[in-house]
């Protein structure tokens, strides 16, 4: 503000000069519209994936031929390419695509909520969507989970799920217990109770952690016994990362009397095998226990939503955020509880029970595995073995010096560590490339190819992987590397 004199024939004073109200003109930085995104080809994609995204990982996608692909739609249980060519897909997510891709009834529950143009941020206000889905989940979950929280990632819930535990279990019990080979997300709290060198990088980690071996139920119990300070266990119910690993029954059984036992709080990272996908809406249900806390993400977005729930008994809710003085410690962030992604999840959970989709990973997860046994069978030099439950399977190869003749081994068994996951990988690149299949990987056990498809897969869908395995392993481990290798150069 500008202050001058006013001339007056009496006085002199000081008036105050507001500034000028009109702003010059911004000028429009050189924006891409949304068609111009839609019209990119290949090369300029990866021209900008390099410049702006990840360089290091293009290096992995051009190894893969993933590279070369661009999707320009994606409809139940196939991506549809450039070309036209439908590519079916066993990757799905990483298991969030329960009910495929562009589900009728989720574009059609997304459209009518922004037709009608209602509400997104429902924080001054309570939101009659974000209730309806709590309520929701809260019939779904089994004994009494009941207490709901919402978010955008597996990641969110389970910081929220590792939060509440802690705080329940109060400052005395700080220690939280984790498996090997477990994931549960790259923020900076999980991260800390996720066993990965490569995730965990060089970051200053929170170390309240101790670590055992998945399913060793003796472990734990020493654990618990030796260790007061203990106040948390974390596992997933069905390892995804780890190469989708489970534990017995008994495992489960015992761990739930044991948290009973010494008070310890269970909580079930159901992020990859929940909503469904084991055959069950939780893959604990199959041993007839309920943790004390659990999330889940991935498919509860039906594929068209960013959400996540951590689910938690009330009583173990109450302990941590009970009071008008403690509510705020871990409310939900802006984006929690979203209209539109809480309508979305609403409508995926009731397609799940309508469609069967649920029964359906049951049934056709069980005729999956049944036809990669007899994969195993007619290759048993190149399948180690086949595990899973539902939709979430592990098909794991030997290592690499173990697929060729008797007299390489010897010579090539050195540098087995090195060749982890080139196989996969070989197998993996091929299916895309002539067999128009898409599969996933694991982190940790690199020779695990990873098969999560939408819930709505079919057998007739399986016995196209099938028949695409059958073909490409017929071709024998030097074919196969061959062939791999005349990929990269062309």
């Amino acid at each position: 503000m500008t202050l001058v004199t006013k001339p007056d024939t009496a006085h002199s004073h000081a008036v105050a000069v507001a500034p000028a109200t009109t702003s010059a003109k911004i000028a429009k930085p050189n924006l891409m519209s949304v068609e111009h995104a839609k019209a990119l080809d290949v090369a300029k994609m990866t021209d900008l994936f390099k410049a702006h995204l990840n360089p290091g990982q293009l290096h992995f996608m051009k190894l893969l031929g993933f590279h070369k692909i661009k999707i320009e739609r994606a409809e139940g249980m196939h991506y549809i390419d450039q070309n036209g060519r439908k590519i079916l897909d066993f990757f799905g997510g990483f298991g969030s695509l329960a009910l495929g891709h562009n589900h009728p009834r989720v574009l059609e529950a997304r459209k009518k909520f922004q037709d009608e143009k209602r509400h997104e941020i429902g924080i001054a206000f309570m939101s009659q969507y974000a209730s309806a889905l709590a309520y929701n989940l809260a019939q779904i979950s089994p004994g009494d989970l009941d207490m709901v929280f919402f978010g955008s990632s597996g990641s969110e819930a389970m910081e929220a799920a590792v939060k509440l535990a802690e705080r329940a279990a109060g400052p005395a019990r700080p220690k939280i217990v984790y498996a090997e080979n477990s994931f549960h997300g790259k923020t900076k709290g999980v991260l800390s109770i996720t066993d990965g060198a490569l995730y965990r990088g060089e970051f200053k980690l929170t170390e309240n952690t101790v670590r055992v071996p998945f399913g060793d139920i003796n472990a734990v119990e020493n654990l618990f016994r030796s260790d007061p300070a203990i106040g948390a266990i974390v596992l997933e119910t069905i390892q995804g990362g780890g190469g989708i690993n489970k534990a017995p029954a008994e495992y489960w059984h015992k761990l739930r009397a044991l948290c009973d036992k010494y008070g310890v709080i269970w909580v079930a990272d159901e992020v990859q095998c929940g909503v469904g996908r084991s055959g069950r809406f939780y893959a604990f249900e199959h041993y007839d226990v309920v943790p004390d806390i659990t999330a889940v993400a991935k498919s509860l977005g039906g594929g068209k939503a960013a959400m996540a729930a951590m689910i938690a008994r009330r009583d173990v809710y109450m302990k941590a955020y009970g009071t008008p003085k403690t509510a705020m410690i871990h409310a939900m962030a802006t984006f929690g509880g979203i209209g539109e992604g809480c309508i979305t999840a609403i409508e995926t959970l009731n397609v799940l029970y309508d469609e069967g989709l649920i029964e359906n990973s049951a049934d056709t997860g069980a005729y999956l595995l049944a036809r990669l046994e007899e994969l195993q069978a007619k290759y048993p030099k190149i399948i180690k073995e086949v595990r899973g439950q539902g939709l979430m399977v592990g098909l794991e190869f030997h290592d690499f010096s173990q697929t060729l003749p008797m007299v390489l081994r010897p010579v090539v068994s050195v540098l087995d560590d090195k060749l982890k996951g080139s196989l996969s990988g070989f197998v993996g690149a091929l299916l895309l490339r002539d067999y128009d299949v898409l599969v996933a990987f694991t982190e940790y056990n690199r020779n695990v190819v990873r098969l999560l498809p939408p819930l709505t897969c079919s057998r007739a869908d399986v016995d196209v992987l099938i028949a695409a395995l059958d073909s490409l392993l017929g071709r024998g481990i030097v074919s196969i590397v061959k062939d791999f290798v005349k990929s990269q150069v062309k």
